[in-house]
């Protein structure tokens, strides 16, 4: 099967198994399992972060991240369609008592300064929440967000003092699509959360990373929140292991996509909307797509081509160039 769905899909190689399988595990609940520990020491330091902690999802990391930063009745500025706003259940309202203050996105996908400037509360009014935290997401739906529009809005994050934390559940994207060290683009940001079952290939998990003392605080909501596994060093290790063979690689991810975006504007009944890193935005002829994914999904491609809107086709390691290649001649068969 191509999966073009999405690369939460990857499955674990013979090298990531074994790696799972060899890993020398502990209790990491009681804090001495040494491949989480290994783990996070070592996200921290290529993150340029002085602690980090395990998750089971990106999700949870996000969410602990949030109940760090703020107190019941806080605020959180976010975009309209970042996933902690929309695609993570409204936990941040539901558990941790914080209200998201959604903006609406540029082009781009940043957040204009002038937009989180209107929505920031006077500080001292006990008739607002209390503005405490900007959340930024890079990349977004694919988008490496420009370097000088993040300096400048953690700029303006610290000057009215909010603290930011960056969903980077793709960063290593961003790393590799910039050509920047992900230390890099993590500086501007009190934490990040960083997912290694998206594009780097693990089954799951992510990390996050901040001060000790932030670190400390998530530690404490992860525990409440269920996210203490006792060995978890064996999923740890399938982190480990994608941290120090797939970054670089996701290189070929975002050729594949340039590749299949390429290929499919030849292709009539399908507009590409746009291509970013591993994501390709389409629009089929919303007649045609039950049709077409029914078609595709018969011979071994999966997709979910969506009525009335954008269909996301994401390549991973997963993906190869002859995929792409059989993908691109199947759309155009089927649609002709």
């Amino acid at each position: 099967m191509i999966d073009l769905r999405s690369d939460t899909v990857t499955r674990p190689g013979a090298a990531m198994l074994q790696a799972m399988v060899s890993a020398p595990l502990g209790d990491d609940v009681m804090g001495d399992d040494p491949t989480v520990i290994r783990l996070q020491q070592a996200l921290a330091e290529r993150t340029g972060k002085a602690a980090g902690l395990y998750f089971p999802s990106g999700t949870q990391s996000n969410l602990a991240a949030l109940m760090a930063h703020c107190d019941r009745g806080d605020e959180y500025l976010v975009g309209q369609l970042a996933h902690t706003y929309k695609y993570e259940g409204g936990g941040a309202a539901v558990l941790g008592s914080i209200q998201p203050q959604p903006i609406e996105h540029a082009e781009d996908g940043s957040l204009p300064l002038e937009k989180l400037a209107a929505a920031l509360k006077p500080q001292g009014d006990a008739h607002f929440a209390r503005t405490r935290l900007l959340a930024l997401e890079n990349t977004f739906h694919g988008k490496l967000i420009p370097a000088a529009y993040i300096q400048a809005a953690t700029a303006w994050a610290r000057e009215h003092g909010l603290a930011t934390h960056l969903d980077g559940a793709r960063v290593f994207n961003a790393a590799v699509a910039s050509g920047k060290p992900v230390a890099d683009l993590c500086q501007p940001f009190d934490s990040v959360s960083v997912c290694f079952s998206k594009g780097l290939g693990a089954p799951v998990g992510s990390v996050l990373v901040g001060s000790e003392d932030l670190i400390a605080r998530a530690h404490r909501w992860r525990k409440m929140l269920g996210g203490g596994l006792r060995q978890s060093g064996v999923l740890a290790a399938a982190c480990l292991y994608a941290l120090e063979h797939n970054v670089d690689r996701l290189a070929e991810d975002h050729e594949n996509a340039r590749l299949l975006a390429e290929g499919l504007r030849g292709v009539r009944g399908v507009k590409v909307l746009s291509q970013d890193t591993n994501m390709v935005f389409v629009e089929f002829e919303p007649s045609r797509c039950e049709a077409l994914t029914a078609a595709l999904a018969n011979d071994g491609i999966l997709m979910r081509a969506v009525y009335g809107g954008p269909t996301r086709l994401v390549t991973h390691l997963d993906v190869s160039a002859a995929d792409v290649r059989r993908v691109i001649e199947a759309v155009a068969r089927h649609l002709a």
